[in-house]
């Protein structure tokens, strides 16, 4: 079973002049044999997201002709963006829409289902939809369409800007992408505008991304970020702010959207794994943007210097929106124009700079959350989630069904490479339920090639164990396929476990479910408006990695030790000396010594001769 939206790299898609040439010569192609004699150029099952369909493949007709001067295209685009203007464009309010602020204003705007009253909420990203098309038609109208066409559809697209700033309430989803989308989307009918007109429009873009985005960004793991339909980032829509933000940038040369682009590439940059597999977010817990991220990727890439194309894109939208036979679908199409336009060449290596919610080397990485807890683990090609136990989510030591791995102060955390190694030691103060502060240290070492993960605290009561995560998905080619088991060993013992208990709240990884499902189900609301990192909260048990204490160690203390990516036989020995802890393994020796005058760890690190 494989993710379904989960698939190969972005920058693995070839983008030269050349490959882009070849995906216009196909829109044209299907294009040409899709419109209606009314100049409709919609996908036959197109439904939703449908108003601003038609004119997104005019933009892109418009643009091909503009690269390559088709003699068939003047023609097609000038009956296409009529049909846009006589039957797309609606005037009257949408029954039932709740985000008006003036009613009966008259101003246009562009409508998420056809049918009057049909799901009107999703009225406003449609209308910047359709505002971002319609100045990309308007950049690419010159020598293409009469003055007449232009001048109506400008008019049109000044209406729609009114209609998402003045008729209805703005970002009503509470979306970043959709926000930002806006924005651009005033940034660019500003150019087309008089002097003055023009600088008002821009003037208000500005004013609306400094007061309702900038000032209310959310943060998280160190980085403000532009909220995401309530959440702090969202696995898809988040690369997709980013494209906006890009295109913000070249649009306006305003540093504050290069500023807040680098704030959340070096966020995404830590929070991806290596393999490119992500997950999280308050709407789409899994699924995968395309096309619509590589703007954003591939040039916040080149300027924070890191592979961000390293993302695993949904191929099936990989150079545009389609429906499931394949065919194009003009929704996002400025995104396509917009990635051509963009000369900005992928960086393909990873950033040297440590980042302190992120460890990687070679195929291995480590994706921290917010309490420095691993959120995702990949080694050999097998990514690990945070388990589950007793409603407690995380990676750590657990005692009496208790998780010790949410920090009760401040986290500390110390970088460093030798030896060919990269390490990351973050210490911990953790309370238990016996009130007793206790630090927890955890190690983690890589060559690139499997991780080790140590672990050391003050000594615990009962049986303890690690709860080391839960094997999810591994690599297989192009695609991730779900999985339940991975390849790991334990200095202690090791079993891997399954709830015994059944029902949503129980996720068995052996099961055909999708995180994103269990998410979803668990989810307060609906699929698709719910939120599914809050349902994954309410998850109480899952499949779980549990490593038993190393034997030997001193007698005041737990050690566990876990190796990803390796089942060879691991020993780890433990030796005290004060406050210094060194830690010995085949590979390599680690000191974790007293904490400074400062209070930071102390870490040195090398490796074993052979």
């Amino acid at each position: 079973m494989h993710l379904t939206h989960q698939r190969g790299p972005l920058h693995d898609l070839p983008d030269s002049p050349e490959a882009y040439d070849a995906v216009l010569a196909d829109v044209v192609e299907q294009a040409l044999r899709r419109i209606t004699p009314e100049g409709n150029l919609e996908h036959p099952d197109c439904v939703d997201d449908i108003g601003d369909t038609s004119l997104g493949i005019t933009s892109l007709l418009a643009f091909a002709w503009q690269r390559g001067k088709d003699p068939r295209l003047p023609e097609v685009v000038r009956r296409s963006l009529a049909f846009h203007l006589r039957e797309r464009v609606y005037v009257e309010d949408n029954p039932g829409y709740p985000n008006l602020r003036a009613r009966n204003t008259g101003l246009p705007y562009a409508r998420y289902v056809l049918e009057a009253g049909a799901h009107p909420i999703g009225d406003w990203p449609s209308t910047v939809w359709a505002l971002l098309q319609a100045v990309n038609v308007l950049d690419g109208a010159e020598g293409l369409v009469d003055d007449e066409q232009r001048s109506q559809l400008l008019e049109v697209a000044q209406g729609y800007w009114r209609w998402l700033t003045e008729a209805t309430f703005f970002n009503p989803q509470e979306a970043g992408n959709q926000a930002i989308g806006c924005v651009v989307g005033g940034l660019m009918l500003a150019r087309h505008l008089p002097d003055a007109e023009g600088e008002s429009v821009r003037a208000r873009a500005l004013e609306l991304y400094t007061g309702e985005i900038r000032a209310h960004r959310v943060r998280d793991r160190g980085a403000l970020l532009p909220p995401e339909h309530g959440g702090a980032y969202d696995n898809n829509y988040g690369p997709i702010s980013l494209s906006f933000l890009a295109q913000a940038h070249r649009v306006s040369g305003e540093q504050m959207f290069a500023e807040d682009g680098d704030a959340l590439a070096r966020y995404l940059d830590a929070r991806l794994t290596g393999g490119g597999f992500d997950n999280g977010g308050p709407r789409y817990s899994e699924q995968h943007s395309a096309f619509e991220s590589v703007l954003g990727l591939r040039y916040f890439g080149a300027r924070i210097g890191s592979d961000l194309g390293r993302y695993r894109g949904d191929s099936r939208w990989a150079r545009y929106a389609c429906k499931p036979d394949g065919g194009v679908d003009g929704h996002f199409a400025w995104m396509l124009v917009w990635q051509i336009q963009d000369t900005t060449r992928w960086h393909r290596e990873p950033s040297p700079a440590p980042a302190r919610h992120q460890l990687r080397a070679g195929t291995v990485s480590v994706a921290f959350d917010d309490r420095m807890t691993p959120a995702v683990v990949e080694a050999a090609g097998t990514y690990y989630l945070a388990a589950a136990v007793g409603r407690q989510h995380g990676f750590g030591p657990v005692t009496d069904g208790f998780l010790m791995c949410r920090p009760m102060g401040e986290v500390r955390v110390r970088d460093l490479r030798a030896d060919g190694l990269t390490a990351k030691l973050v210490t911990k103060p953790v309370v238990g339920r016996d009130h007793v502060l206790r630090h927890v240290r955890s190690l983690y070492v890589t060559d690139g090639e499997t991780l080790w993960t140590t672990v050391a605290v003050e000594r615990l009561d009962g049986t303890p164990y690690l709860l080391a995560g839960l094997p999810y998905a591994e690599d297989d080619g192009d695609r991730v396929r779900r999985t339940a088991t991975g390849t790991v060993a334990s200095a202690g013992t090791l079993r891997l476990t399954h709830p015994r208990a059944t029902g949503a709240e129980h996720f068995d990884a052996r099961a055909e479910l999708l995180q994103e499902q269990a998410a979803f189900a668990l989810a307060a609301d609906p699929r698709g408006y719910g939120n599914p990192d809050e349902g994954w909260r309410h998850l109480v048990s899952s499949t779980a990695l549990e490593a038993g204490p190393v034997p030997g160690t001193p007698d005041d203390l737990h050690v566990f030790a876990v190796r990803y990516g390796s089942e060879a036989p691991l020993t780890v020995s433990v030796e005290r000396n004060g406050e210094e802890l060194t830690l010995t393994t085949d590979q390599f020796t680690a000191v974790i010594g007293p904490d400074d005058d400062q209070g930071e760890p102390r870490l040195a690190l090398r490796a074993v001769s052979r």
